[in-house]
């Protein structure tokens, strides 16, 4: 690769001690290693300090950072909370980011394929209007490696890919539920782009929203389209569509509806910004109308 570039990956962790060693192996398989990898273990109570450390003192580029000990938020429902954002700023500020072109956010159960950084930063270079991507996220699903939806305007969650000028455009990230869906957002709002690529499959050996329960996380993503200003309508139709494809089925369905509508009830903080809501509700109106039409051909 010919142009210039720094990386930096941040990856916010918290017991994953049983995953860790396979997700290093993948990063230093590749053949665009990072010019730093920080680790920030969330007060873990497995073995997962002692695991990056010690894998730490053999690779150059890795360091390994913790939370405060004196950070106790609380830990009924972290993603609710916001807790991975937070961690994940925390290790954006230890890191100085804003020396690195480019800052990737790297969960701690995901394996990349070998030419997963290269060939991303290859796509940054090519559309300077890109802003934050990702590779297809797949899961395992009765023995097999399932490609899990994703719109193709938003990036991947667990591994996705920042330019510095859009995560200083976002002006970072939002320490509060749906952290990922408000960045993308709000990168296009700043007339970047944000996408996936198919073609670069990475595989999420937990399944996305499972730590505390698969039908928890199903409800939490709901919850999430509720803050994000999905509406009801869209909220429905999205509960048929996952009683029909997403494990457990049918319960995933009623149970992301349900977040939606529980959320909505308790008065859940949804972004306050109007511009956002507008440019949301307009997005929603755009690919609701491309829909109907390929229903129609």
């Amino acid at each position: 690769m010919s142009f210039a570039h720094r990386l930096l990956i941040v990856s916010p962790v918290r017991n994953e001690a049983e995953h860790l060693e396979a997700v290093i192996a993948s990063v230093e398989a590749q053949t665009q290693r990072p010019d730093l990898w920080l680790i920030v273990d969330d007060h873990s109570t497995d073995d997962t300090a002692a695991v990056v450390r010690r894998l730490a003192d053999q690779i150059s580029w890795l360091r390994v950072a913790s939370m405060p000990a004196s950070d106790t938020a609380d830990r009924r429902d972290p993603l609710a909370l916001g807790r991975v954002a937070r961690v994940y700023n925390h290790g954006l500020d230890l890191a100085g980011w804003r020396e690195f072109t480019h800052i990737a956010k790297l969960d701690g159960d995901v394996v990349l394929p070998p030419e997963y950084f290269e060939r991303l930063l290859e796509h940054f270079h090519e559309d300077p209007g890109l802003g934050v991507a990702g590779g297809a996220l797949t899961e395992q699903l009765g023995g097999k490696w399932v490609t899990v939806a994703t719109p193709p305007h938003q990036a991947t969650g667990p591994a996705r890919l920042y330019s510095r000028a859009c995560l200083e455009a976002v002006g970072g990230i939002p320490e509060r539920m749906g952290a990922d869906t408000i960045a993308d957002t709000y990168a296009r709002m700043s007339g970047f782009s944000s996408r996936t690529f198919p073609d670069l499959p990475i595989r999420h050996l937990r399944p996305m929203g499972s730590a505390q329960g698969a039908l928890r996380g199903r409800a939490r993503h709901g919850a999430t389209q509720y803050v994000v200003h999905y509406t009801l309508p869209w909220a429905v139709l999205r509960a048929g569509k996952l009683a029909l494809r997403a494990e457990p089925r049918p319960l995933s369905g009623p149970a992301f509806l349900f977040g939606y509508l529980r959320a909505a009830a308790d008065g859940t903080r949804r972004v306050e910004d109007p511009a956002f809501r507008a440019f949301m509700r307009a997005d929603q109106r755009r690919r609701g109308a491309r829909a109907l039409t390929r229903g129609r051909r």
